[in-house]
């Protein structure tokens, strides 16, 4: 075979096979990853670093388009207590209340300093809600329907953020709440504007606003979560019955 004939079978042997090689390098790189939100435990010390957050920003990139999917990885603490601080807001007004919170799995124990000065208490489970005020012994139970822990605190369910199309949702990225690392979401609901604040390091609400026409008309605060557990009094009614007992 003439030997400048073989060169060139030779050449266009070599060209294919570099072509290939792009080809499945090319793949590789374009090839969607898997959303994971880093662990707290393993997410080593950043003293150092003035975000507040470390590494977690190498690790997945907060948009409109995947908070949702960043958001799906959290979980809220199985226990856990915290304080909560409500307002409402309107022109020429205002009114707060601070509700404390103490949570075991499914079980719910709010005490609401309400305006008028009551204390509303509520013990939310499953499938049943207690509630009674004050110190009164009279406690009125039933299904739990509509009456949620969190409707009790009252605080949006951040887990909502899930079932909103995407072209709802604004902006979204990594910011801090006070010091807290946390995934902000902000969406549109008709004429409102809607602002989350979820921790990364408890999978808990730690702040919220509503906005009308660049006004806050509700916010929402809890910036500490204690590590003290719940105990068998908190899910004790006036009577003596013990919802959940505890160790």
């Amino acid at each position: 075979m003439d030997r400048r004939k073989l060169n060139r079978i030779t050449w266009v042997f070599v060209a294919l096979a570099v072509a290939l090689g792009i080809m499945m390098l090319g793949s590789s790189i374009h090839r969607p990853g898997t959303i994971v939100l880093p662990d707290p435990a393993s997410v080593p010390d950043q003293s150092g670093d003035s975000t507040g957050f470390g590494d977690r920003l190498t690790v997945v990139e907060v948009t409109p388009e995947t908070v949702q999917a960043a958001v799906e990885t959290l979980k809220r603490p199985e226990r856990y207590r915290r304080s909560v601080t409500v307002e409402h807001l309107w022109s020429g007004g205002s009114v707060s209340y601070e509700v404390t919170v103490a949570a075991v799995g499914p079980w719910t124990r709010t005490d609401r300093t309400m305006p008028d000065g009551r204390v509303r208490h509520t013990i939310t489970g499953a499938e049943t809600v207690s509630i009674w005020y004050n110190s009164e012994h009279q406690v009125y139970t039933a299904p739990v329907g509509t009456i949620t822990a969190d409707h009790e605190q009252p605080i949006p369910t951040y887990e909502e953020i899930l079932t909103l199309e995407t072209e709802r949702i604004t902006a979204a990225d990594y910011r801090e709440a006070s010091g807290i690392p946390c995934i902000y979401v902000e969406a549109a609901e008709g004429d409102y504007v809607l602002r989350y604040w979820v921790s990364v390091e408890t999978g808990l609400l730690a702040a919220a606003e509503k906005l009308l026409e660049g006004e806050a008309v509700y916010r929402m605060a809890s910036l500490t979560v204690d590590q003290a557990e719940p105990s068998a009094a908190d899910f004790t009614l006036p009577d003596g019955t013990v919802l959940l007992p505890l160790d």
